[in-house]
């Protein structure tokens, strides 16, 4: 008779078989392809709570098990003001899927919305990445992980455009420019966010949200609390209607930039124009 599985494990093993083709080989094609994990590194899983972070944590412990590659790795978790509930359900959440989590406080809540009360969620973002790259160099890691996937990169650019003005991608590895020696990687680059959420309904999981509270979400909710990029989403779910290639045809496109055909762009800062090929 086989051995009956622990509830982590068969979470864990739902990875590998239910969702292969979708979330474990899509993970392993981003950390092969971009080069994001050399041996002798030291990673910082960052974890916020929510579905995307607590998934890559499983998915960086299947790596660990599995990969040739040595590496060391810490799941941290930072308190950024939390009320009682998220950060019960957080650790709760550690508990059930066997992430041994390193939790350290800090104040970014409070002062994002005091710095800035009418949009703090860039500021708080900006400010947490900076905690979370302290902590993680005080702990000795060379490199961050954050749990954006393609679905980020993909609205990422797409906002870029329609709000911004601009043609911008979001990397999916990027040298820290404050902290030495440090590093961000994105392990979850080739993965859909519906296939994410698949997996968390699949095993009948629940994370929470942001949890701020200018946002005002508690715990159990997905809902993106910014209008622009759930515009974004809108239209591309629109869209992908009519085709379901767009997706892949969006994240492609920022593989396959043909700098020839614009008529300016910036590299390093710098500005660049097409009629420099005229200049003599």
């Amino acid at each position: 008779m086989p051995k009956q599985l622990e509830r982590y494990q068969e979470i864990e093993r739902s990875i590998i078989t239910t969702y292969r083709k979708t979330i474990w080989s899509p993970f392993v094609l981003a950390v092969k392809k971009y080069r994001l994990i050399q041996a002798g590194d030291k990673i910082a899983v960052c974890i916020s709570g929510g579905k995307d972070s607590m998934l890559l944590a499983k998915l960086m412990q299947e790596l660990h098990r599995h990969s040739e590659v040595p590496f060391e790795m810490v799941f941290l978790v930072m308190d950024p003001g939390y009320n009682a509930e998220n950060r019960k359900k957080i650790e709760e959440n550690a508990a059930l899927l066997q992430v041994p989590i390193t939790v350290f406080e800090s104040d970014v809540f409070a002062s994002a919305d005091a710095a800035n009360a009418e949009s703090p969620c860039y500021l708080c973002a900006r400010m947490r990445r900076g905690h979370l790259y302290a902590k993680a160099k005080e702990l000795g890691c060379n490199k961050i992980a954050l749990g954006h996937h393609k679905s980020d990169v993909i609205e990422t650019t797409v906002m870029g455009m329609l709000y911004g003005g601009q043609i911008q991608g979001m990397l999916p590895r990027i040298p820290s420019t404050n902290f030495e020696g440090m590093e961000l990687i994105r392990p979850m680059y080739c993965i859909l966010e519906n296939d994410i959420l698949r997996w968390k309904e699949y095993n009948k999981l629940d994370f929470i949200a942001c949890a701020c509270s200018f946002t005002k979400n508690l715990t159990g909710s997905d809902e993106d609390t910014f209008s622009a990029r759930r515009k974004v989403k809108e239209l591309i779910a629109k869209l992908k209607k009519e085709n379901d290639n767009v997706e892949n045809n969006i994240f492609q496109s920022i593989h396959n930039v043909q700098l020839d055909t614009l008529a300016e762009f910036k590299q390093n800062g710098i500005k660049h124009s097409f009629l420099e090929k005229f200049e003599d």
